[in-house]
């Protein structure tokens, strides 16, 4: 049978592997060495999302407030608020319509009814129609306004059936609609408020004051007894503690409040007016107004309602306008702890029910895929929590040093520049793949092939066995590793981030110290950072190194007094000095204090280069990397060189590694065994 394949658009639902350890923190790297700080590293990993050569980019926390702020657009694009008002107001006219139709009919139906002969008939007739013409005359004189006529109307019994039923569920959707700017799902016990229902829902609001009341003067009030009370009051899930009973209430009061504050002047006042006294009960009322000022003790200070600006045409009743509210409030509180989670890195604090309810399955998925990348890079050795904070582990440093020497290399490949093989080593050096004749004192790396070809070529393929003369020999090169003592000194004043070369040299610098520290274990390398001052960095603070952006200057002068007492450990080997900067120095060390000139002053220059002759009678070579070419630099440069005879590198960022680590590691060789 014939395989059939089906093929799918990508919807983002499909299962892709999960990103490695060395890939997450590939991602992390060039932020934190361009930062110098780890936790702002992992919050902008968090913040972007994750990404490799190999694997699609993971969605990040950017990514989800984006949908959750498009989410709002589309609400404030989609909704007219103040339809809500005016269907009520709506409402109440056809209301009113109906029953002026109805009695309208009524009299008519009287006054043309020439069947009422009969004496009693006319009487009851007669009363029929006293009692329209009252309805008539009663709804003439009824308030302008809604609230004002839907009070009037509460006790009147209208003749149009349908009327009195649009009427009563009028009254229960704003009854439901007053007592839910306080509770949750407590429409259900409040439609159809019966005596015993309104009784009861002042007992509890009571009961409650009494509550709050003591927990404001430090009590502990009895919050179970109360749920057992009233519990059947707040629908299918009650609130389990009293702060979250009165969190909801918060948020309830919140949702009205930004409904009133959405909405224009003259529709503010409609609406208070028409919620108002809407339960019936004066001392019900008056328990709600101390419930208000409760809460708003006991709820958080200085929290101010959002107000939204619609802008839709599709029209809300009062409880979907209420519902479109707290989805909007949702939203802000979502949003919120999204933002704060990019801020601190702490994903915990991000409610996954309520991302599920907004944003569906797969932001939850988003969420805990950023929860288990930390957990991945700590599995792997590479981080570890200190505290409330996350820190590199040894590990973790050598890897991204391990990483920015294998970039460069890719980039010597790519460019087919040198070939970085760890070499076979022996005693007598590392063997070159070049041979030679063998001589007296020779190491005796025997190069079997050149050798039987030399002695098949003097006696001719016919000569058999092969018969070996000592002139036959030939032996593999030798190169012998010099031990070298380096000294690398970075720039670190502002320049160098502003020319975005700061990045670069951090980069450089960790990938030397990977390359010695991995194949060339006897040489020694020390790392100097300098600005206005210099100072030793030590290898494991390398990724935390930041550019002195706060001070100026740069003080070559101070940053050599540091080579000379470092590299002064050192005698026998190699002894070198590696400077990587961008500009010529403006400043040097004065009794211990930093002086600072722009342009550079002569004393600046004087000193600087006296150490660099001091440090050329020592033998100390000095090869110089320049990341810019102006003429005063160059001018500079020129003289070092002259005066120490090192070697001078205009490079640029992206080349910095590969001028470096080429030219470490071909000065470290010479050749043992002949020319």
């Amino acid at each position: 049978m014939a395989l059939k394949y089906e093929y799918s658009g990508w919807d983002d639902s499909q299962n892709t592997e999960e990103l490695s350890a060395d890939e997450i923190l590939d991602s992390l790297s060039d932020e934190l060495l361009n930062s110098g700080n780890l936790q702002q590293a992992l919050q902008n990993l968090l913040q972007r999302g994750p990404g490799s050569a190999q694997s699609d980019q993971m969605q990040g926390l950017r990514d989800l407030l984006q949908q959750l702020r498009q989410m709002r657009r589309d609400q404030l694009d989609k909704y007219d608020l103040s339809s809500a008002i005016e269907n009520i107001n709506q409402t109440m006219e056809n209301i009113l319509e109906l029953e002026k139709d109805t009695l309208n009919e009524s009299i008519n139906k009287t006054s043309t009814d020439n069947s009422l002969t009969d004496p009693d008939n006319a009487e009851f007739q007669s009363i029929l129609e006293n009692i329209a013409n009252k309805k008539q005359n009663f709804l003439d004189q009824l308030p302008s306004d809604t609230a004002g006529q839907i009070q009037s109307l509460k006790d009147y019994e209208f003749l149009n059936q349908q009327a009195q039923n649009e009427f009563n569920n009028l009254i229960e959707q704003l009854k439901s609609s007053a007592a839910s700017s306080y509770f949750k799902d407590t429409s259900e016990f409040i439609n159809n408020l019966s005596e015993d229902k309104q009784s009861q829902l002042k007992e509890m609001i009571k009961e409650l004051n009494d509550m709050l009341v003591e927990k404001m003067r430090g009590g502990n009030p009895d919050f179970e007894s109360f749920m057992e009370k009233f519990g059947d009051m707040f629908g299918d899930s009650p609130s389990e503690s009293l702060e979250e009973l009165i969190a909801g209430m918060h948020e309830q009061m919140n949702a009205m409040n930004s409904l009133m504050e959405s909405l224009s002047p003259e529709q503010q006042m409609e609406l208070e007016d028409l919620l108002s006294n809407q339960l019936g009960d004066n001392e019900l009322d008056g328990e709600l107004k101390e419930l208000v000022q409760n809460l708003n003790f006991l709820g958080p200070k200085g929290s101010r309602e959002s107000r939204y600006p619609f802008r839709g045409s599709e029209e809300l009743t009062l409880d979907s306008a209420m519902s479109v509210i707290s989805e909007m409030q949702d939203i802000n509180t979502l949003e919120r702890a999204l933002e704060n989670a990019q801020r601190s890195g702490d994903l915990e604090q991000i409610d996954l029910e309520q991302i599920q309810n907004l944003l569906g399955g797969e932001a939850v998925e988003i969420i805990e895929n950023l929860k288990k990348l930390l957990e991945t890079l700590e599995d792997a050795g590479y981080l570890r929590k200190e505290g409330d904070k996350w820190e590199l582990t040894p590990r973790g440093t050598r890897t991204i040093g391990q990483n920015a020497l294998v970039e460069i290399y890719r980039q010597l490949k790519n460019q087919k520049i040198g070939n970085h093989p760890i070499p076979e080593s022996g005693r007598h050096g590392e063997r070159l793949e070049e041979s030679k004749p063998y001589e007296f004192g020779d190491p005796f790396h025997l190069d079997m092939r050149k050798t039987i070809m030399n002695a098949i070529e003097r006696e001719g393929t016919k000569a058999t066995p092969v018969k070996l003369n000592p002139d036959d020999f030939e032996i593999f090169r030798s190169e012998l590793v010099t031990q070298t003592s380096t000294v690398l000194m970075v720039d670190l004043s502002w320049s160098m981030a502003l020319r975005g070369s700061f990045l670069a040299a951090k980069k450089v610098t960790l990938a030397l110290e990977n390359l010695i520290r991995a194949q060339y274990p006897r040489d020694n390398l020390y790392i100097i950072g300098f600005s206005n001052y210099a100072r030793e960095l030590p290898s494991h603070e390398l990724p935390y190194v930041r550019w002195d952006e706060s001070v100026v200057g740069t003080n070559m002068h101070h940053a050599l007094i540091i080579a000379e007492q470092l590299l002064a450990k050192h005698r026998g080997g190699t002894r070198q000095i590696l400077m990587i900067s961008d500009g010529e120095p403006t400043a040097h060390l004065e009794n211990g204090r930093s002086q600072f000139s722009y342009p550079p002053s002569p004393i600046t220059i004087r000193e600087t280069l006296k150490m660099v002759k001091r440090l050329s009678q020592q033998e100390v070579t000095i090869n110089t990397f320049m990341l810019d070419t102006n003429y005063y630099l160059k001018e500079f440069v020129n003289q070092l060189a002259r005066l120490n005879g090192g070697r001078v590198f205009y490079t640029t960022p992206d080349q910095l590694g590969e001028y470096i680590l080429v030219d470490y590691v071909q000065h470290k060789r010479k050749k043992l065994n002949g020319r």
